[in-house]
């Protein structure tokens, strides 16, 4: 198996195929579990692994779940309609044909802020 003497490429990666290289075990080097390049032991004693965290901003959060919340009350797609209650630019509709079938079909409108419903006879 060859040997390396130092890495010109990321250290968490087999500089041979390019695979995830696993942990390091208890003892010998790092084998690749793919092409079975082998890593020395001393050559990732000089390597420093660098990380950082990134937490979510509690209000993006916040905000994307009002959304997700007020997207599982509406009752259908989505239109620019502006709501008669609250003067909200959006509602859902859902259309039915409840009257003859010479007339024209029933759309139910609702609110996505307000849930105010509203019906209109095409």
């Amino acid at each position: 198996m060859p040997k390396l003497s130092y890495f010109d490429c990321d250290p968490m990666f087999c500089p041979n195929c390019g695979a995830i290289l696993p942990t390091l075990g208890t003892r010998g080097g790092i084998v690749c579990v793919v092409c079975k390049f082998e890593v020395d032991i001393e050559v990732m004693e000089e390597v420093v692994v660098k990380y950082t965290v990134q937490f979510n901003n509690r209000s993006d959060y916040i905000e994307e779940q009002q959304l997700k919340s007020a997207q599982s009350k509406t009752e259908g797609p989505l239109v620019e309609r502006k709501c008669s209650k609250c003067g909200n630019d959006t509602m859902s509709y859902a259309s039915l044909q409840l009257r003859s079938a010479d007339e024209g079909q029933t759309i139910f409108y609702t609110c996505t802020k307000c849930q105010h419903k509203e019906t209109e006879n095409s």
